[in-house]
């Protein structure tokens, strides 16, 4: 007799599935390595040139690709061998940083800040391009009846490089320093390589390679127009992309100025809201799918524009621990549920360009709004440059209850039937 607990539990059949236990091994690694080298260069920046601002830079120029490429990179998740774009993506990042591991061997005092620009830059590219093929993979994958457990477990792998990433990513750099640090990053860039040549990924069910590029990505483009759903959770990615979560970039500067820690404590600061966001996320893996996904996506928002201006004004290191780990809470709320939102409300054909509209939402946003934290915060203080963004976002936000259908049912949330494969 076959056990009704994978049907009860819907992550169960999601973790039994060897496809997708590669692919999530492969995501886990990759923001592993990814948040470990990003505490690394941003703690760089801070020594070498003790600027705010070329501390936002770091985040700016990470994100400054998505609005370039990340159309062309949806579109191509819906075209191409998506196991094949994976491949091409880590192998460009291991290059990356094995040649910034090369100068610091080489030469340290030889790094300028445009290096570390320059190679944020294509580790931001890299995340464009490998974003979209990835997540539509793990629809083809699971289907759309165990979607939201799936992206639940991304959450969860994803949190935990968010988290282990900068805790080790601190412990290496105040003990083995910068060199070491980055031996440790190739290395597991190298695993992920490795690992991504075994993977099994379904043929894409995309446009046809003969229609016209610029036909394609117009398609997309007023699809996600026409969709109050779309538009509504696009509106909200964009103001908390602006207004919210560059504060993650600012959170060296204020452990290091406003709190009085070393690398050490900073680095647990940084995956502080990784407590909450897997917490929130193992609660969403363990659900029945049937959820509102709108109405958890936008309380999410709330509660973490809410969380960050208690952080900017928190006068001592576990207060602000624990307010970036609720935070966290609505994190995971809302990134589970944007994925979802994104995946679900389109046709199959169409959901890499929907992913690639969705990371062009994301990079616009970050840039415009990290640089004018890092300006305010440079001119005023973190605190205020935190908190008034966050506290305008609060506003801008509340009028999506009223106007969109993210908080009602919409068509495409209508409960479906649970099935075991």
């Amino acid at each position: 007799m076959v056990s009704p607990l994978p049907a009860r539990l819907p992550v169960l059949a999601v973790l039994r599935d060897g496809d997708f236990r590669g692919l999530w091994y492969v995501g886990s690694l990759f923001e592993f390595a990814r948040r470990t080298e990003m505490l690394a260069l941003s703690w760089l920046i801070l020594q070498l040139t003790d600027s705010y601002f070329q501390l936002a830079l770091v985040l700016v120029f990470n994100n400054l690709p998505r609005p370039v490429l990340s159309l062309f990179t949806g579109l191509i998740a819906d075209r191409f061998d998506r196991r094949l774009i994976l491949g091409i993506a880590q192998g460009v990042n291991t290059a990356a940083a094995a040649a910034i591991l090369g100068v610091m061997l080489w030469d340290f005092e030889f790094i300028r800040p445009w290096h570390i620009y320059l190679v944020i830059f294509l580790q931001g590219a890299i995340k464009a391009v490998e974003d979209p093929s990835r997540r539509t993979a793990i629809l083809d994958i699971v289907g759309p009846n165990r979607l939201v457990s799936a992206l639940s477990l991304d959450v969860i792998s994803n949190t935990a490089g968010k988290m282990i990433g900068p805790l080790l990513g601190g412990i290496l750099l105040a003990t083995v320093d910068f060199q070491g640090a980055y031996v440790f990053v190739v290395s597991v860039h190298l695993i992920n390589l490795a690992l991504i040549s075994r993977l099994r990924i379904p043929k894409a069910q995309g446009t046809p390679r003969e229609e016209p590029v610029w036909k394609s990505l117009a398609v997309g483009i007023r699809y996600a127009m026409g969709s109050r759903e779309l538009l509504g959770m696009l509106y909200v990615t964009v103001i908390m992309n602006a207004l919210a979560f560059p504060m993650q970039q600012f959170v060296p500067a204020v452990g290091r100025d406003h709190l009085g820690v070393g690398v050490g404590l900073v680095g647990v600061l940084v995956a502080a809201d990784g407590v909450g966001q897997l917490a929130a996320a193992g609660a969403l893996a363990l659900s029945r799918n049937q959820l509102n996904r709108g109405r958890i996506f936008v309380l999410g928002s709330l509660l973490v524009l809410a969380m960050v201006i208690l952080f900017a004004w928190s006068p001592w290191y576990t207060l602000s621990f624990l307010f970036l780990s609720i935070a966290g809470l609505g994190q995971a709320g809302f990134g589970t549920m944007q994925s979802a939102i994104t995946m679900l409300a389109a046709p199959p054909e169409m959901r890499g360009r929907m992913m690639g509209v969705l990371s062009e939402c994301i990079g616009i946003g970050t840039i415009l709004g990290t640089l004018e934290i890092g300006i305010v915060a440079s001119a005023v203080s973190i605190p205020w440059a935190l908190s008034v963004n966050a506290l305008v976002g609060l506003f801008l936000v509340v009028p999506v209850l009223a106007l969109s259908s993210l908080v009602g049912r919409s068509p495409e949330e209508r409960p479906v039937a649970l099935a075991d494969d």
